[in-house]
């Protein structure tokens, strides 16, 4: 009995203190930057990285970060690329996901099979194939060429719309066809709104990797910098504004934090019907 106590102690023990130092490796970034975002050029290189500021007031970085990093075209650009490629995706791994559980055709398994080799390979590995498309479809330093990359390319979406939708009954598809709908009317008046945990779900997740993208803005759209690709205007050959850098890194999380906490109950809806599909 006592060997049984002891081993539930420990295993209790064993849980608080992996979830005391997860919390301490997600936060101690946090309080870094936003340490770091009051302080003075010079007094970032002197002190310490957990030294608390000398003037709480100190708002010049954030002042600088805004204004020199063109953080309200680079927000426009994010909203525009964001909401668009959100959009696309929804329609497009919603539509591919209809027609992969609604239709029997040759070669269905061989699609799915594709989609999940697809799923394996880094996306590295393709981009020069990738670039060389964007560039010849014309597409190269315009917006177009990010809502294209973001939009056409997420299959995970596939698959949590293709996981949601097997729970729709067909009885529902068959109902409609008696009544003259088609397959276009079946979609959006039937499928799509028993997709809102899904789509919530999708959005979420796209948003946010979206938001924090760095690497195809920069390399397909350079001239059209979103938030993440304005910070790098800090950094120059002969070195980076740290304080500066942590400035803008807080002015960007704030608009995540405040979608966070205007959207968490869609958050955990969303991520709890997804694991019981």
């Amino acid at each position: 009995m006592t060997r049984v106590r002891t081993g539930s102690v420990l295993a209790r023990g064993g849980v608080y203190a992996s979830l005391v130092l997860a919390t301490v490796v997600v936060l101690l970034p946090i309080a870094i930057v936003v340490l770091g975002a009051f302080k003075t050029d010079q007094e970032y290189l002197t002190s310490k990285p957990l030294d608390p500021p000398a003037d709480w007031s100190n708002l010049s970085n954030f002042v600088t970060a805004f204004q020199d990093g063109a953080m309200v075209s680079g927000f426009l650009n994010t909203a525009v690329v964001l909401a668009l490629a959100v959009t696309g995706t929804v329609l497009v791994g919603a539509g591919a996901a209809y027609a992969i559980d609604r239709f029997r055709f040759a070669g269905r398994s061989a699609v799915l099979v594709a989609f999940l080799v697809a799923t394996l390979v880094p996306g590295v590995t393709t981009q020069v194939a990738t670039f060389q498309i964007i560039n010849g479809l014309g597409l190269y330093n315009t917006i177009w060429a990010g809502v294209l990359l973001f939009a056409g390319t997420d299959i995970v979406s596939i698959y949590i719309f293709w996981q949601f939708m097997r729970s729709i009954p067909r009885a529902l598809d068959e109902a409609a066809t008696l009544d003259g709908a088609g397959h276009l009317r079946i979609f959006f008046r039937i499928i799509l709104p028993n997709l809102k945990p899904a789509i919530a779900t999708v959005v979420i997740i796209k948003g946010i990797a979206i938001y924090n993208e760095f690497y195809i803005p920069y390399l397909y759209m350079p001239d059209h910098k979103t938030i993440a690709t304005s910070l790098f205007a800090f950094k120059g050959p002969f070195g980076s504004q740290w304080e500066v850098i942590c400035a803008g890194i807080v002015i960007i999380l704030v608009p995540t934090l405040v979608a966070f906490l205007a959207l968490q109950r869609w958050i955990y809806n969303g991520f709890t019907s997804g694991a019981t599909k």
